[in-house]
C-alpha cells in the first residue's frame, strides 16, 4: 500500500464515529429530565413529587447502564453524558429539594450545607470516572444515587407524616452533610454489580423478596428510608470495624516487637 494511502487510512481510523447510540442515551435523558423536574417541583412546594422524581432518575440511571452493556452500545459519549446527568439528578436536585424544604430556614448555614452536598457529589462523580477498580463488587465512597435517595426518603417521610420542616431542619442538615461526606470518603459500599438476576435463587429467597415488596407497599417512604439508612450505616459500620481491627493488630505487633526489660 502506498505511503499516502496508509496515512489516509490512519487518519480515518482516528476519526470519531458519527452519531450516538439512541436507546441508552434516551434513558439517560429521561433521568436528566427527572432531576430537572424534581428541582422545579421543589420550587413549587410539591416535595412528594420532587422526591418521587429523584427515584425515577435512579431507575433511569440503572436501566441506561444495564441496557448499554446488554446491547453493547457503550461509548465514551454515553459515559460522559451519564455523569453530567447524574450531577443534575443526584447532586443538584437533592440539594435543592432539601434546601427548599427545610435548609432555607437555617439561613447561610443551610445554603452552605446544600453547596457542600453539590460539591461532594461533583467530586464523587469525578473520582469515579478516573478510578480504575479491580474489585467491581464495591464502590469507594457512597454512590451519588444512594445518597440522593436517602435525602429524598427523609423528606418524603416528613411530608407523608405531616412533620413541620422547621422541626427537622437541623437534623436534615446533619444528614445531608453526612451523606455528602460519605460520598467522598474511602468507605466501601456494595455495588451489587456482581449480582446476576438470571441465576436461580432458592425458594426461601423468593419468599424474602415477596415479603420485602409487601413491606415497601405498606409504607413506601418509611421502607425506602430504612433501606437507605441500613445501606449507609452498614458500610460505615464495617469501615469502622475494619479500622479498629487494624489498629489493634498494629498495637499488638508493636507490643510483641518491643524488647523485654
Amino acid at each position: 500500500m502506498p505511503k499516502k494511502a496508509k496515512n489516509l487510512h490512519s487518519i480515518d481510523a482516528k476519526k470519531p464515529a458519527k452519531g450516538i447510540y439512541v436507546l441508552p442515551n434516551l434513558f439517560t435523558s429521561a433521568g436528566l429530565f427527572a432531576g430537572f423536574y424534581a428541582i422545579m417541583q421543589a420550587r413549587l412546594g410539591h416535595f412528594e413529587a420532587a422526591c418521587l422524581a429523584i427515584y425515577v432518575a435512579m431507575v433511569m440511571d440503572i436501566v441506561d447502564g444495564r441496557l448499554a452493556r446488554l446491547t453493547n452500545t457503550m461509548s465514551e459519549f454515553g459515559s460522559e453524558y451519564d455523569s453530567l446527568s447524574d450531577m443534575v439528578s443526584f447532586g443538584v436536585a437533592p440539594a435543592m429539594v432539601a434546601y427548599e424544604f427545610a435548609l432555607s430556614g437555617l439561613g447561610k448555614v443551610g445554603s452552605l450545607v446544600a453547596f457542600i452536598y453539590i460539591a461532594c457529589a461533583a467530586l464523587r462523580l469525578a473520582r469515579f470516572n478516573v478510578q480504575k477498580l479491580d474489585d467491581k463488587k464495591y464502590f469507594i465512597g457512597m454512590p451519588s444515587p444512594g445518597a440522593a435517595a436517602l435525602v429524598a426518603s427523609v423528606i418524603w417521610v416528613c411530608v407523608d407524616y405531616g412533620i413541620v420542616p422547621n422541626a427537622v431542619a437541623i437534623g436534615l442538615a446533619v444528614l445531608v452533610a453526612w451523606a455528602a461526606l460519605t460520598m467522598v470518603s474511602n468507605i466501601r459500599f456494595r455495588s451489587f454489580k456482581d449480582v446476576d438476576f438470571r441465576d436461580k435463587m432458592p425458594f426461601i429467597g423468593m419468599i424474602v423478596l415477596v415479603l420485602a415488596i409487601a413491606i415497601i407497599y405498606l409504607d413506601p417512604p418509611l421502607a425506602f428510608l430504612a433501606i437507605g439508612i441500613i445501606y449507609m450505616g452498614s458500610g460505615t459500620l464495617l469501615y469502622a470495624v475494619n479500622k479498629t481491627r487494624r489498629w489493634r493488630a498494629q498495637q499488638s505487633s508493636a507490643t510483641d516487637a518491643a524488647p523485654d526489660e
